[in-house]
């Protein structure tokens, strides 16, 4: 008898291993219908348009022109982030000192490149030659040792290597200095007590804890440089976008030339997405990446109190 009453309870589920099952509203049920309708729809002028020239896409979506359009995408953005991330280092630093000067300078100079938008700097930086014709270097009030053009040095690549870099470097500034100061400043002083030198608590206390705060604005930022890149047709640089443009400005096919173009970035912005998710698990699982080193015996940034002595 006792275990017939002992059986209902027996059989009621842990709480702990149930899991709670949302309230379903209506509104659930009318917006999935309303989505679900909208994507047949989209899918549905996809396949049906004719205008789209699904024949002429596949003709054109790896032709020499384009790939080779497609890997000077990628080189402008590479380049364009590593110059950016480089400089945003350095005025990260510059940022975090207690000298007036340099944080002065470095505030200056992201006010600027943050405010001016980067086809004005494309522009500017194009058209350079008209405000400094030449370059020359020298001694002071002496002879000139080496003297070149404007024009010559300032091609569209550097142009838009210029551009884009400097922009990126106002951007990547603010990111790593919110990353650094992020961290407790009480954590670089505790290793300064124990003994350990700036560049070993840079290397295994600080970047580390950085990284993963820096990571995904940076990966953002180098997805954005992606779409950023487009906007080197403005000095005729043979890039993606531009590639699309001189064979549709040949073949009169805007559409299924624009559609190639479209492909690719979303392909490459898909790669670049995982990556940066592939470098944030890794980050968080705790397994150290080798940046982290390189980064570290590269720079000897001074955080939190000075080094002090252990007594022995």
């Amino acid at each position: 008898m006792a275990q017939d009453l002992k059986s209902p309870t027996s059989a009621r589920p842990d709480i702990h291993e149930t899991k709670p099952r949302p309230l379903r509203h209506p509104s659930w049920w009318i917006g999935g219908a309303a989505l679900s309708l909208f994507v047949v729809l989209f899918i549905r002028l996809l396949v049906t348009n004719e205008n789209l020239h699904w024949d002429i896409v596949a003709q054109y979506l790896f032709s020499p022109e384009i790939l080779a359009g497609l890997g000077r995408t990628l080189l402008l953005t590479f380049v364009a982030m590593i110059i950016g991330l480089a400089i945003g280092v350095v005025l990260a630093i510059m940022r975090l000192s207690k000298n007036p000067v340099f944080q002065t300078a470095s505030w200056a100079w992201i006010w600027f490149f943050r405010g001016v938008p980067p086809l004005v700097q494309l522009i500017f930086w194009y058209n350079l030659a008209l405000l400094i014709p030449t370059v020359s270097i020298g001694v002071p009030f002496g002879p000139e040792l080496w003297s070149a053009s404007m024009n010559s040095l300032i091609t569209p690549f550097s142009a838009a290597v210029l551009g884009l870099a400097l922009t990126e470097s106002a951007y990547a500034a603010e990111m790593i200095r919110a990353g650094i100061q992020a961290i407790n400043v009480g954590q670089t002083e505790a290793a300064a007590t124990l003994g350990m030198t700036r560049s070993q608590t840079l290397r295994r206390i600080v970047l580390p804890q950085a990284l993963k705060i820096v990571i995904p604005p940076i990966g953002n930022d180098t997805i954005s440089m992606l779409k950023f890149t487009s906007l080197v047709s403005v000095l005729a640089l043979p890039d993606l976008l531009y590639s699309a443009q001189m064979i549709y400005s040949r073949t009169y096919q805007t559409i299924p030339l624009l559609i190639v173009a479209t492909i690719w970035y979303l392909v490459l912005s898909t790669i670049l997405t995982l990556i940066e998710h592939y470098i944030e698990h890794r980050l968080n699982d705790g397994r150290p990446l080798e940046l982290s080193l390189i980064l570290s015996s590269l720079f000897r940034i001074k955080f939190g109190a000075p080094r002090t002595e252990v007594s022995k």
